[in-house]
């Protein structure tokens, strides 16, 4: 993953192609109560190795901070040409949250996705109560398109609304 992924860095995050090392901290951070709230159920160690690896459908950067793993990032690209965009999901260990860096996490990629991939447009799809994160979406650029009624299971079985927002190129706030 190293070779066809690039690392990229923000003034506070490093966003780096994951290894089978961080396997451990990535599943000790999606157990966090703060992080499994909106994740869900953690993925057992074999299917967290294959999204850190690349050998799922999106690829997967390690959230680094100060040279600590604090949460992952990822992306998942539509190629059809006549829809071409990428939508971004992130989680941070609740130590780092409210601090901007989930904002700067994704300002970080996008900015990638942007310049470096082509994408005129990004999802990003939070749940629909989850304020935080929608206002971290927000100062990056991302605006409400609409809610996506009953879009995802939570671990109790029941359906929770998700929150569609997108941002075109030209609406991107890089991290600064």
């Amino acid at each position: 993953m190293t070779a066809t992924h690039p690392v990229l860095a923000g003034p506070r995050v490093v966003l780096r192609p994951g290894t089978t090392d961080d396997v451990p901290a990535l599943r000790a951070i999606r157990s966090e109560p703060a992080v499994a709230r909106w994740w869900g159920t953690v993925p057992d160690d074999r299917q967290l190795l294959a999204e850190v690896s690349g050998q799922a459908d999106l690829v997967f950067f390690v959230v680094e901070v100060d040279g600590a793993v604090a949460g992952g990032i990822q992306y998942a690209e539509e190629d059809d040409p006549d829809y071409r965009h990428a939508g971004i999901d992130v989680f941070l260990a609740e130590r780092f949250q409210g601090s901007g860096l989930g904002s700067e996490a994704v300002a970080v990629l996008a900015a990638h996705l942007v310049d470096s991939l082509g994408h005129h447009r990004l999802t990003i799809d939070p749940a629909a109560d989850n304020e935080r994160a929608i206002r971290a979406y927000g100062r990056v650029g991302f605006r409400p398109v609409g809610v996506l009624r009953q879009y995802e299971r939570a671990p109790d079985g029941s359906w929770h609304d998700g929150l569609l927002m997108d941002l075109v190129a030209d609406e991107l706030v890089r991290a600064r």
